[in-house]
């Protein structure tokens, strides 16, 4: 038999439900319409959705039309209950999209759309709701070609010229078609609706059973009959349970053919099929065999989980959309947690929009939902399942951490008789990517088995940022070096050492906060469209008004979930209940406040004992710890940035997204080597040229014993504090601030290298203002004249005195490097001054620790031969007293 799974998908309030009731009734499948508002609905079955009047759980339906059987699968159209309708979209060989001719295309709408394309579903849309006063179909039809696809067509009045018109220009073998015959072969339109070339669109009602036959007769005449293989293979979408608490799993089967008593099997677990299930509304038929197209629900499975795949199929990918609200489930009094959280995750395997997650340190259970309409239906089932009435506190939002550059993270775990080393690459991905892994390990350095294991460790776990704690997402994990020992290692050591190698990379890398966004579409009176637009700007949204008919606005845009969460309850008062708000999930987004909210959480990173950022290394047969920033001294691997390649080149170095935008020595050296030694004969190549590296070095080495030129250090000043981070960020709250930081700093640095330094700063745009050289402490400020920059004070320094003193100039300005170079100083980056500095410190910190040594200080390694002979005599005196004493 012919079979096809199409799902109904829609904007809450669109008539899904009712359009569903219709296909069922003229079918013949139900003998009588059921009503959303009469409670009387096939599909809606439970007392909740029957209360509310939305669909809160996916259901299914088998019906006849002509010759083929079509399952059709009803999702839940409220954007809470969003990932319910998600994870039914793997299975479907069509999809239904109902849109309400009053509303047109909604916000909701577009995130089902996207969705739909990101499966790569074939779509007929059914425009409902057109029996209802100011419907336009004209207008209706150019708001989907413009907000959906132009391949959105007419199928009401097929066989025209203007049909074939639009057809034709949906890809070019029917526009071949077209021009050899005036018409197109229902074969092409088949595959070119697969293709999602083409979207046939039916108007009418669903109430009045207006438009609905002719949708449904249209729906099997343009769909292609899927072809399934001989071998098995299944995709399990849903899991739930019966009302005698029998765990169902609910599977299609894309090949072979499936019977009572076979056992099925994945990676981690084997189970025997009890029972075939065919429901069609609350009602099932149990059968004992089932063939490929089939959508059934089996007993007897008890470790399956939404989202498998068996046999030939492969595992599903992550849904796109994810919970981002999160609330603490109060519980009664004497009601103990670790007995109630078995039970919230039986929950949890049937709704895959709630995430159930036990706080130890808290010591309290926290759901993270898609909204706050879930918490009464929570509510609700906890009690009805397991007898327990429970509460839920304000809530607060999900938030997530990725990074914005790129670095190498690495984990050593080397206690006694264990040992793994492991170093991972962590990459910024791009929005909406999640968490990716993969390996560019060779086998040489670490063993297959070994590299397996790693990727099993970073997959098992929900890796934690380090500015809030929060899960990390958008970022791929790369597998790049690591060292296990023939005797030592074990399984555990790799995911200690995993584990660390993240947590050591975040620490090194710049965190990014982000926070969920709503993508919205606000309705209201055109007359107060003012108000909106500066509640949304204080929300920090962003927005256009994309409708207007004088009366009516339809504003369309984004803004945080933390401010849009509660404002449809202030749209009702000040619109007094005329405006609309729509709301969807639009994805993460840097976050509008992080400082805020880093501050109000309170996280450390360095005191979650649970996901420590140091390493566990081994000496004179005893384990030690060192911190995160030092492990990298202590690692066992060369890093994969100082690597080798096989011609012996190195490594590109991968720059973040925020590094320094400088030109490199080499290729001033190359600009220099071109212009300034071009004219240069034959003659004269003997001279050799020191790089511009070399001639660095050279500067840092203080290699300048045959010439006694007094050194000089030119910092620019202002380019300096935006090219160190710590020294931006704290710019943007107060320049001040930054530049005494700055100074301090090389006022230290000066005090050790004992060099004149200059730091300069721009006072160009100063109407009026001279040349102003201060002395802060042991260095010179220089703040510079009216039309003067900092790059031509520095540059004329250079020029006029390059004979006379030794002058390094720190800039990171590549035009500016590019002169300084050609007039023959040695140049400093940005990023190299900082690191000479802390060099600097550093040397001067091992110098003292030096003179003072690891023991205790005594008073004779410090006083004169004079004294110590003194107090010898002094001693030898007492000595002869005491003997001489009766």
């Amino acid at each position: 038999m012919n079979k096809l799974v199409v799902g109904i998908l829609a904007h809450v309030d669109a008539g899904k439900t009712t359009l569903s009731e219709s296909m069922l009734y003229l079918s013949g499948k139900i003998g009588k319409l059921g009503r959303v508002d009469n409670k009387t609905a096939y599909l809606d079955t439970y007392e909740l959705e029957k209360a509310r009047g939305i669909t809160i759980f996916s259901k299914q339906a088998v019906l006849q039309i002509g010759g083929v059987q079509v399952t059709l699968l009803d999702t839940p159209g409220h954007v809470d209950f969003s990932a319910e309708m998600e994870r039914t979209l793997q299975v479907l060989d069509y999809a239904i999209l109902v849109i309400s001719g009053a509303d047109g295309v909604q916000g909701h709408t577009r995130t089902l759309w996207r969705l739909l394309g990101l499966y790569g579903i074939p779509v007929f849309l059914f425009v409902n709701k057109m029996d209802q006063k100011g419907t336009d179909k004209e207008r209706l039809m150019k708001d989907l070609k413009k907000q959906l696809d132009e391949g959105c067509i007419e199928f009401g009045q097929v066989q025209t010229e203007d049909f074939y018109d639009q057809l034709a220009l949906c890809n070019e073998r029917m526009l071949e078609t077209y021009l050899e015959t005036g018409r197109v072969e229902t074969g092409q339109i088949k595959n070119a609706v697969r293709e999602r070339q083409v979207f046939p669109c039916f108007f009418g009602s669903a109430l009045k059973l207006e438009g609905v036959e002719q949708f449904m007769q249209g729906l099997v005449q343009y769909a292609l009959i899927p072809a399934y293989p001989a071998e098995f293979g299944a995709k399990l979408f849903k899991i739930s349970r019966d009302e005698q608490g029998n765990r169902l799993t609910y599977l299609k089967l894309t090949g072979g053919r499936l019977k009572v008593k076979d056992v099925l099997r994945s990676g981690t677990w084997e189970e025997k099929v009890n029972q075939i299930r065919i429901y069609s509304g609350q009602k099932f038929e149990a059968v004992s065999e089932v063939e490929a197209g089939t959508v059934c629900a089996v007993t007897g499975l008890s470790q399956t989980r939404a989202g498998e795949g068996l046999g030939l199929e492969e595992a599903a990918a992550a849904p796109v959309l994810e919970p981002v609200l999160s609330y603490q489930i109060i519980l009664p009094e004497g009601c103990d947690p670790r007995v109630m959280l078995p039970k919230l995750r039986q929950l949890e395997e049937e709704e895959p929009e709630l995430q159930i997650v036990w706080d130890e340190q808290l010591q309290e259970i926290q759901a993270q939902i898609m909204g706050e309409v879930q918490i009464e239906i929570l509510q609700s089932l906890i009690q009805s399942r397991f007898g327990v009435a429970v509460a839920f506190d304000a809530g607060r939002i999900v938030y997530k951490e990725t990074i914005a550059d790129i670095v190498e993270g690495v984990g050593h775990f080397e206690p006694l008789r264990h040992y793994a080393e492991v170093h991972l690459l962590l990459e910024p991905g791009e929005p909406g990517s999640g968490l990716q892994f993969a390996t560019e390990c060779s086998e040489d350095v670490l063993g297959r088995s070994w590299q397996r294991l790693v990727l099993s460790h970073l997959e098992e776990k929900v890796h934690k940022g380090v500015l809030t704690g929060s899960a990390l997402t958008d970022m791929k994990i790369t597998l790049v070096s690591g060292r296990a020992h023939n005797k030592h290692t074990e399984g555990g050591d790799f995911r200690e050492a995993t584990y660390r190698a993240v947590r050591q990379g975040l620490k090194e890398a710049e965190s990014i906060l982000l926070e969920p966004y709503y993508a919205f579409q606000l309705e209201m009176p055109a007359k107060m469209v003012g108000r909106a637009l500066s509640d949304l700007e204080r929300m920090h949204g962003s927005c256009e008004i994309t409708q207007t008919d004088g009366e009516t606005a339809l504003l369309a845009g984004s803004a945080p979930v933390a401010a849009l969460r509660n404002y449809q309850q202030e749209v009702v008062a000040y619109s007094k209940g005329l405006g609309k708000l729509f709301c969807s999930l639009k994805g993460y987004e840097p976050c509008h406040n992080a400082e805020e909210v880093i501050a109000a959480m309170g996280y450390d990173s360095e005191r979650d004992l649970e996901n420590p950022t140091g390493s566990v290394f081994c000496a004179h047969g005893s384990g030690f710890g060192v911190e995160w920033y030092a492990v990298k001294d202590y690692m066992h691997v060369e890093s994969y940035f100082q690597s080798k390649d096989p011609t012996g080149e190195s490594v590109p170095s991968r720059t973040s997204r925020r590094e320094e935008r400088s030109i490199s020595l080499e290729e001033i050296d190359q600009i220099i080597n071109s212009t300034f030694y071009a004219n240069q004969g034959k003659k004269s190549a003997w001279k050799g040229r020191k790089t511009a590296r070399e001639s660095h070095y050279e500067s840092i080495a203080y290699i300048r014993e045959k010439e006694s030129k007094e050194e000089y250090l030119l910092v620019d000043g202002y380019n300096i504090i935006h090219a160190w981070p710590e020294l931006e960020e704290l710019a943007a709250e107060t320049m001040d601030g930054a530049r005494m930081k700055l100074l301090d700093a090389l006022s230290n640095y000066q005090g050790i290298r004992k060099c004149q330094v200059i730091v300069v700063f721009d006072a160009y745009r100063v109407q009026g203002h001279p040349e102003e050289v201060i002395d802060y402490y042991n260095i010179h400020l220089v703040y510079t004249k009216e039309a003067q920059t900092a790059d031509q004070y520095i540059e004329k320094f250079a020029h006029d005195n390059q004979k006379k003193y030794d002058i390094t100039v720190a800039t990171s300005d590549g035009l500016q490097q590019l002169i300084i170079r050609g007039a023959g100083s040695a140049l400093l980056s940005a990023r190299e001054l900082k690191i000479e500095i802390t060099r600097a410190n550093e040397r001067l910190k091992q110098e003292y620790q030096a003179i003072q040594g690891k023991g205790r200080n005594h008073l004779m390694d410090v006083l004169s031969p004079a004294a110590k002979r003194q107090l010898e005599e002094l001693g030898k005196q007492e000595k002869g007293e005491k003997e001489s004493d009766p």
